[in-house]
Order: structure tokens, then C-alpha cells, then sequence
């Protein structure tokens, strides 16, 4: 009997382990999640067959449009965003209220899906496979300044391990809301600079990515300008082989971060000689020639001439929200005497495809 029992056991958890591995198939097993149709447009779908409703969210679409939801009846919800222009595009779904990030995405990270909209493959931003490409590193730092652990994207060029010279560095950095993952992913930081590389439009650098959100703090412009003079700068000086006068440094950041440049550079003058401010201005609210006097561009203008080789301003046209506080900006360094260049890259308004295109008309102009 108990040998019997001991044979009908066995063969019960082999039964129980085979119907494991033999699951139901689903929709959500072959679902592509992000189809670039011919016509330009782009469909998003997620596999929610128990949902009640579904809404998609993210850059593809203009401000305040919605897209409607096609439920199909095996629980693939769909939604077709018309007319996407090429680009890379953060989104996720709203699942019953709950915001889902797209569980298909191929390039989910750090639970931001994006999609590289690049039907040619040529596009500048486009992943290449014809080429050899450089390393994205998460590195974790401690900040004296901040009392804390944080922790930046540091991108080195393709063959930077085996080779003995040191390299310059551009400190890029993100807008308000996001994070060090932002210019990798929706700013395919990596992308834009292995191509330029490979086309041998760019000096061999280094760009390192920090994270300019501070938080629990009323304004984190200052805070973090004192972040990158006193722990992020001397972190990569230590731990990688670059050049460290400053016309081998630069800086450039977007939105707040370009806030947060203006704050670092003019106080540290000496420390640079390339600056990009982009899609951004002078503390908005603030009495801009005030906020000029306060970060020192009437007294100092004589100094930061000499010393910025490279000083430009960038919008996203008309329509970039920050337009018109960069002009008022423009005209107190303009009263000041501070010489710098002004540009419209791409007329996409307060977007990462002004900001792509931004990083990818400067970067080859750095280190000349």
C-alpha cells in the first residue's frame, strides 16, 4: 500500500509540475505593446482583461488631448495617437486609476517606459547597430552638501576602459519633476553621443548626468549648485580619467536645470568655459534684473566674457513655455554687456524633442 501510495504521489506532482509549465496562453503573450503604423500613427496597447477603464498618458500626445480607448474582446485594450512625429516618448497606462507602466516596454527603466520612435533608423537619436557604443554607468555618490546618498548617469565613450588619455566633460542636467534617468531615456543622451562619436562629429568626453531634484528643500536651485562645486565635480575628478582646468569643463541644463546652470557657473565662474542654458531663464517671479544683480553679471561681466568661450542661450520657439521669461533674461545680459548666442534648434516648445535637438546641434561645437 505504501509503495502504491508512494507511485500515485509521484505521479500526481508531475501531473501538478506539468500543468506549471503548461499554462493558458494569453493575448499578453505575443502583444506588441508600441506599433509604429505607416501612416506615422503610433499604437499603445496593454493586456488588462479585467479592467473597467483605461487611459493612456504621456509626451506623444499635444497638451490636454486625450486619446479613446479601443477594448478589443480578448482584453487588449488600444489606443492610436495620430501623426507622431519621430522622437522618444515617455507614457504609461491608467488602469482603473492606477497608473501602470507598459510591463512590455523593452526599454522599461527605472520604472519609466519610453518609446524610441525611429521608423528609419537614421534618425540622430535612433539606436545604430552599425557602430560601437559607449557605457551608460549608474554611479552612487555621498553628498557632503546634502547629507545624503544620491546618485548620477555617467556616460563614457566606446573604448574609454582600454584607453590611457584623459577626456573633458559636459555636466548635463535634466528639467524640474525628473531625474538622472531622464536624459538617458527620454533624452537618449546615449544614443545622440555614440552617433555622434561614430561620425566623428564630437571630441571624445565625458557627459555625466546628475540628478538636479532636491527635495524637502523650498528652492533647490542653490542647494544643488553647491551639490555639483562641492560633491559631484571632485567625485568624477576622482573616480575617472578627465581633464580638469576649465576649458575642459562644461555645463548645460534644460528648464529648472538650466536654472540650476546659471546658478552654478556664475558663481563659480573660473570653473567653466562651456555653458548652455536651455528652455529657461532667471528665477520666474523674480525681478530678473534683481536675480542678474544677485548671481553677479553686472559686476562680473567683464570676467564671464573672458571666461565662457561658449555661452548660449536655446527656446523651443514661440510656443516653449519659458519663452518669454528667457527674454526678459536676455535683456539684463544684454544691459550687463555679456556676450552669448541665442538659437531655436527645433521649434517643438517645452519638449525633449527641443532638447534632443539641442544636444545634438552644441555637443560637436564643446572642446574646440
Amino acid at each position: 500500500m505504501k509503495k502504491l501510495f508512494l507511485v500515485a504521489l509521484m505521479a500526481t506532482t508531475a501531473l501538478s509540475a506539468n500543468a506549471q509549465f503548461q499554462r493558458r496562453t494569453t493575448p499578453n503573450d505575443t502583444l506588441q505593446s508600441v506599433r509604429v503604423l505607416k501612416n506615422g500613427n503610433v499604437v499603445y496597447s496593454i493586456y488588462a482583461p479585467k479592467a473597467r477603464t483605461v487611459s493612456l498618458a504621456g509626451d506623444a500626445m499635444p497638451w490636454g488631448s486625450k486619446v479613446e480607448a479601443k477594448e478589443n474582446p480578448n482584453g487588449v485594450w488600444s489606443f492610436e495617437v495620430p501623426n507622431v512625429k519621430p522622437g522618444v516618448y515617455r507614457y504609461h497606462f491608467v488602469v482603473d486609476g492606477v497608473e501602470v507602466y507598459d510591463p512590455k516596454a523593452p526599454a522599461t527603466k527605472e520604472l519609466t517606459a519610453v518609446a524610441n520612435v525611429a521608423p528609419n533608423g537614421d534618425e540622430y537619436f535612433a539606436y545604430r547597430k552599425d557602430i560601437k557604443h559607449g557605457a551608460m554607468a549608474v554611479r552612487t555618490y555621498w553628498s557632503k552638501t546634502l547629507n545624503c546618498t544620491r546618485t548620477m548617469r555617467v556616460w563614457t565613450p566606446a573604448g574609454y576602459e582600454k584607453g590611457k588619455e584623459k577626456l573633458p566633460v559636459l555636466y548635463l542636467v535634466h528639467g524640474g519633476g525628473d531625474t538622472d534617468t531622464s536624459w538617458p531615456n527620454a533624452g537618449a543622451a546615449g544614443e545622440i553621443l555614440d552617433n555622434l562619436l561614430a561620425d566623428g562629429k564630437i571630441k571624445p568626453m565625458i557627459v555625466v548626468m546628475p540628478n538636479g531634484t532636491v527635495t524637502n528643500v523650498p528652492n533647490e536651485v542653490p542647494p544643488f549648485a553647491q551639490d555639483m562645486v562641492t560633491d559631484i565635480i571632485p567625485f568624477i575628478e576622482s573616480n575617472y580619467r578627465v581633464l580638469t582646468d576649465k576649458n575642459n569643463r562644461a555645463m548645460a541644463g534644460l528648464s529648472m536645470g538650466g536654472m540650476e546652470t546659471y546658478e552654478t557657473c556664475l558663481n563659480n565662474i573660473d570653473m567653466f568655459s562651456y555653458v548652455w542654458v536651455l528652455s529657461s531663464s532667471f528665477a520666474p517671479g523674480s525681478d530678473p534684473k534683481a536675480e542678474g544683480e544677485r548671481l553677479g553679471v553686472f559686476k562680473n561681466a567683464d570676467k564671464i566674457n573672458k571666461s565662457f568661450k561658449m555661452f548660449v542661450l536655446t527656446q523651443g520657439g514661440p510656443s516653449d513655455i519659458a519663452y518669454k521669461n528667457c527674454e526678459n533674461t536676455r535683456k539684463v545680459l544684454d544691459e550687463a554687456g555679456i556676450k552669448y548666442l541665442y538659437e531655436e534648434n527645433a521649434q517643438e516648445g517645452h519638449s525633449w524633442g527641443t532638447w534632443r535637438a539641442d544636444l545634438y546641434n552644441l555637443a560637436p561645437r564643446l572642446f574646440k
